[in-house]
């Protein structure tokens, strides 16, 4: 099911698919991705694991597709780069805050093309259509790209947060719908 499109990428929902799972796989059994995901990052070790997070990740959608996670194709080549997100940020104490989160993890193969930035971007607008004030981009020190990311959107950094994923630290970018 395709979420919204962009001249290059057709975001849609993941499924259960041998196709995404081993896509999944592939993407998260892989330091470089994982080390930046997640309160406590670590490797998937199996393709049941992969199975298991499209699955949270299907649960994670909202009712009025607003809320998800979601597979970012290319179009050209139908390639799944990896994920683009909007989702209610955990808290410390891990329940959902009222806070939105904007995030993206992609395929290393699929690193340096913009798809990142070009997938966040209109999730972002989606969430200013819809009304929401704000969002927030979350990104472990030292992921320089995702920053970047973050910057190339117009978000502004507000500092190291430590109130969402179980109160570690992250470096934190906001972007209000009046800023753009």
């Amino acid at each position: 099911m395709t979420v919204f499109e962009t001249d290059r990428l057709v975001v849609r929902q993941w499924t259960e698919s041998d196709t995404d799972v081993a896509r999944v796989f592939d993407m998260l059994s892989r330091w470089e991705v994982a080390r930046w995901l997640g309160a406590q990052p670590r490797v998937l070790e199996t393709e049941d694991e992969a199975l298991a997070a499209i699955r949270r990740w299907r649960g994670r959608a909202s009712a009025d597709g607003l809320h998800g996670v979601w597979a970012v194709d290319v179009r050209d080549t139908g390639t799944t780069a990896g994920s683009v997100l909007v989702v209610p940020l955990p808290g410390v104490d891990s329940e959902p805050s009222a806070d939105i989160e904007v995030g993206w993890h992609l395929h290393p193969d699929s690193w340096g093309h913009g798809y990142a930035t070009e997938s966040a971007a209109v999730a972002i607008e989606r969430v200013f259509a819809a009304g929401l004030p704000e969002i927030y981009a979350v990104i472990r020190e030292g992921n320089t790209p995702s920053t970047a990311v973050a910057r190339r959107l117009g978000m502004s950094p507000i500092g190291i947060q430590r109130r969402w994923y179980g109160g570690i630290e992250l470096d934190t970018y906001r972007l209000a719908a009046n800023d753009r």
